[in-house]
């Protein structure tokens, strides 16, 4: 048991470098689905008190190569507008609001806004956000449920944009040598 384990999207994000230092990542695929049941099984697998979400995200509101600390997640693709609720807002789920709000663990590190959805985005959201990826609501609703703590810091890869796939795929070892020192230096 462990009071905290380390979660990623796809090793690709990580480049090898965290098992290269001995540092066990749970993978948890692309999008809100896999994110989702990853979380669950990794916190019910190892009794973790805080969840460790490192990974990448795109925006064109902060510099490619930033590191920012998410402290609220938004649902992009959540869209039942026509039946006259707010996009972002998930019908009838009284228990939990829209917004996912974490407190900030990095005082170094800038606060972000994250739109979660199973799109790659290249342009702009719905919802208001400034950056955006494919899992982090799904973790954070897990951790919510489950009370168990989120921490999540992206490495903004790419502006969101028309580029964004090709900056993304170009950026991920800067981006796994960046997080790699965060979490080290941070003392986990």
């Amino acid at each position: 048991m462990s009071d905290l384990a380390l979660i990623m999207a796809l090793p690709s994000e990580s480049k090898g470098l965290f098992e290269q230092a001995g540092i066990e990542v749970h993978y948890s695929g692309i999008g809100k689905i896999n994110a989702a049941f990853k979380a669950f099984e990794v916190i019910q697998k190892t009794g973790c008190k805080t969840l460790l979400n490192l990974g990448t995200a795109g925006s064109s509101y902060f510099n490619a190569h930033e590191l920012v600390e998410v402290t609220q997640f938004v649902q992009r693709d959540m869209d039942v507008s026509p039946l006259g609720f707010q996009v972002g807002v998930t019908p009838m789920d009284d228990d939990h609001p829209a917004e996912i709000h974490l407190p900030q663990h990095f005082s170094h590190l800038p606060a972000g806004i994250c739109g979660t959805g199973d799109s790659f985005e290249t342009g702009t959201p719905k919802v208001a956000c400034n950056l955006v990826d494919m899992e982090g609501y799904a973790l954070a609703k897990v951790c919510k449920k489950l009370d168990v703590r989120l921490i999540s810091v992206k490495y903004i890869t790419d502006g969101a944009n028309d580029t964004a796939h090709l900056d993304w795929e170009e950026n991920l070892l800067l981006g796994a040598k960046k997080l790699l020192s965060l979490y080290q230096q941070s003392g986990f």
